[in-house]
């Protein structure tokens, strides 16, 4: 698997390093809809998280909104730079992640084909 992202219909990208870990994001998508992102709760390091757990919250201007995991796996870390400055989920979703996960190889690979390619995605996002 190279460094390509993979998304899910719930508008979280993931993005798989050979290292067993994943960072996760929001899609453009996502931060479009939302607005201007104010606040991020974060998650606390060491929970589990199953595929399509809430695992953190974004409040924008509009609204909150849950963050599913789009894999399962524990958290290892969370992208603290978000406390204070939330609005780079708005300025840059793709390049900003948000939480970190060690997966499990064998459930990751299964969660992994699931997932969509960026075409996969766009046409999702066309057909809605």
């Amino acid at each position: 698997m190279s460094q390509e992202k993979r998304f899910c219909s719930t508008h979280q990208w993931v993005e798989f390093s050979e290292t067993g870990r994943v960072k996760i994001g929001i899609s453009d998508h996502a931060q479009d809809a939302l607005g201007d992102i104010v606040y991020v709760e974060l998650p606390a390091a060491g929970a589990e998280f199953k595929a399509g757990e809430a695992i953190a919250t974004i409040e924008s201007v509009k609204t909150a909104s849950e963050i599913q995991s789009p894999v399962s796996g524990r958290l290892i870390a969370a992208n603290e730079q978000l406390e204070d400055d939330p609005e780079l989920l708005n300025e840059a979703p793709l390049a900003t992640w948000v939480f970190e996960l060690e997966v499990d190889s064998g459930v990751f690979a299964r969660e992994w084909a699931e997932l969509l390619d960026e075409d996969a995605y766009n046409q999702y996002l066309a057909d809605q």
